[in-house]
């Protein structure tokens, strides 16, 4: 009961009125899920609906998948990146797990002699019930620490100076020299979540405590290795001609804005996009689309950061590709991964620059290839002419495409699927084909 917080729940459902309601689950997760529908069913009245296999990561909230139900509300259980959503309503239920306060507080002393140090507290959500109890112990001994707090939802209204509010996170900063002058003591396992956390201040030394270890340690991910990593990525998507932008995510506030963004700041910068929705992705099913030279995820903070080196063609952020395609947005040192940063109106974001004739683009040699290659921004579409046919025929059947890079990659393929070869193909009678199964049919004893 209070792993799953019924009564919390209860009264969410029962003081917004709502009679269908979806409950989430990630998998580890899903053997309780009958006896929690039960039993909230009982406690409210309302129709209860699992959604057992969620299209994308178990952090997001799965809206599309609530409103097949016709769900009025979704409850969403396990770890979370609190990603704002669009439509419905959302009660996040963490799970609590228990942490022994006494070790992290010894843990976090033996980290942090200086009683005088600046440090920002973070933890996994799962511990963040227990977060005032460690406060408590604490603060009266370290008077610069801040602990953070977990905020579901975008908070009104403008950010305060000073105040900070990330990964549904929230914490105000006293130090001096503002965040690059505090450390992070972060309260969890090792995962996206800390990894995030890493790449976006990493100009912050990182301590953590692992609760299912109970050990305390500085945090060794060498962020600037990590970060030389992601700036190649940024090399591979400049030389790219073909990028395929991957919907990683249909429940994230502003991943539609997002989409038409990124299709834009590729058309002005001269490359063929391509938009797919394949689900979770994985190395096979992206080994699909050979003529696509590189991949962006749009999908929460935590899942866009996929480690891509065991798929045929690399994975980029939103951010990375901003990096590689428009000229005024230079490198700073500041990381993002929320994609909604780059939108307009958003802290980070960044206008294209006024298009640059071909005869005047500065020329640039990759990194990669050693190849000249010309940086600029396409020059505006030209007044529209009568459409041409995409297709000229070339001999009987064959078609030379000359419409997309994509087309002339399928050309020069040697297998290009079925064919129908119409009038080329004799006709025959069906016949009675093989019986049993592939291990052994009838006919293979008798063969023998």
């Amino acid at each position: 009961d209070g792993f799953y917080e019924m009564g919390r729940a209860a009264a969410f459902v029962r003081g917004g009125g709502f009679r269908k309601v979806a409950l989430q689950f990630p998998d580890e997760l899903l053997a309780d899920a009958a006896a929690v529908a039960a039993r909230m069913e009982a406690a409210t009245g309302a129709e209860m609906y699992v959604l057992g296999d969620t299209t994308y990561g178990s952090c997001c909230v799965d809206e599309v998948a609530a409103e097949h139900a016709g769900a009025e509300a979704v409850l969403h259980y396990g770890p979370a990146c609190l990603s704002p959503c669009r439509k419905l309503p959302v009660l996040h239920i963490f799970g609590q797990q228990p942490l022994d306060i006494g070790r992290c507080a010894e843990a976090f002393r033996e980290l942090y002699p200086d009683r005088q140090s600046h440090v920002v507290v973070l933890s996994d959500v799962v511990y963040a019930h227990v977060m005032g109890e460690l406060e408590q112990q604490l603060c009266p001994e370290y008077p610069n620490i801040v602990f953070s707090r977990v905020v579901c939802g975008d908070p009104p209204g403008p950010a305060p100076p000073g105040e900070v509010r990330q990964f549904g996170r929230q914490f105000l900063v006293e130090a001096p020299g503002g965040l690059q002058d505090c450390a992070m003591f972060y309260v969890g396992a090792e995962g996206l979540a800390l990894t995030s956390f890493m790449l976006t201040w990493n100009c912050c030394p990182f301590s953590s405590f692992d609760p299912a270890t109970g050990c305390g340690r500085r945090e060794t991910l060498n962020v600037s290795r990590a970060l030389m990593r992601r700036l190649y990525l940024v090399e591979r998507a400049r030389d790219a001609r073909v990028v395929g932008i991957l919907v990683g995510t249909l429940g994230v506030a502003g991943y539609l804005a997002v989409l038409q963004h990124l299709r834009e700041l590729l058309r002005q910068a001269g490359k063929r996009s391509y938009t797919l929705a394949v689900g979770k992705p994985n190395p096979a099913k992206l080994a699909n689309f050979l003529e696509v030279d590189i991949f962006v995820l749009v999908a929460c903070a935590q899942n866009s950061l996929l480690d891509s080196s065991d798929f045929y063609r690399p994975v980029v952020t939103p951010y990375e590709l901003e990096l590689a395609c428009n000229p005024a947005r230079e490198w700073t040192g500041n990381y993002l991964t929320d994609f909604r940063d780059l939108l307009p109106g958003a802290c980070a974001h960044v206008e294209l620059p006024p298009a640059v004739p071909a005869a005047e683009a500065v020329p640039d040699i990759s990194l990669i290839t050693g190849e000249m290659r010309t940086t600029h921004l396409c020059d505006p579409p030209a007044p529209q002419l009568p459409p041409s046919p995409p297709l000229a025929c070339r001999g009987q059947s064959r078609a030379l495409v000359e419409i997309s890079p994509a087309a002339c990659f399928l050309e020069s393929r040697s297998w290009r699927g079925l064919e129908r070869q119409l009038g080329q193909t004799p006709v025959s009678k069906a016949v009675e084909g093989r019986r049993g199964i592939a291990i052994a049919y009838e006919d293979e004893g008798r063969k023998q």
